[in-house]
């Protein structure tokens, strides 16, 4: 009984330890990993910039502003700038991106893209579109009339 509870304990603290990526683990594991370049810049406007480089490759800057600065329900922050780095299967990836009133827009060679629109849906699509609008009817629910039970 005793060798169960001890093997649970040894499972149980197992399965709590942190989990950390192999790949991670072994290639910078007691490593620190020099910052190379690093500059940042807070303007009174609100702008600002920054960038950065490390010693193992993953640089990033952006850049942001406040657009419509003063307008009332037209200000938007924008923020644009780009990240790069090595994958654990030793792909460069790079992603440049824009984040303004429109929503976080990333790009790069490695990020999926919709397949392009058949011809035939595309057709039937401006065909849809260049016909007049017409007015939708709109439901009108009518009284609902109770009648009483006979039984």
């Amino acid at each position: 009984m005793k060798s169960f509870v001890v093997l649970s304990l040894l499972v149980a603290a197992a399965c709590a330890a942190p989990q950390y990526n192999q790949y991670q683990q072994q290639q910078y594991q007691g490593q620190e990993i020099p910052i190379i370049k690093q500059t940042q810049e807070v303007n009174f406007d609100g702008s600002y910039q920054y960038s950065y480089e490390t010693g193992n490759g993953i640089a990033a800057q952006e850049q942001g502003y406040l657009k419509n600065a003063g307008v009332k329900d037209a200000e938007a922050q924008v923020a644009q700038g780009s990240f790069t780095y090595t994958s654990p299967e030793g792909i460069p990836i790079s992603v440049s991106y824009i984040a303004d009133e429109n929503g976080f827009q990333p790009q790069g060679a490695h990020l999926p893209t919709p397949p392009p629109i058949p011809e035939a849906i595309a057709r039937a699509l401006q065909y849809i579109e260049s016909q007049p609008k017409q007015q939708q009817q709109v439901y009108q629910p009518q009284g609902f009339q109770q009648q009483g039970f006979r039984g």
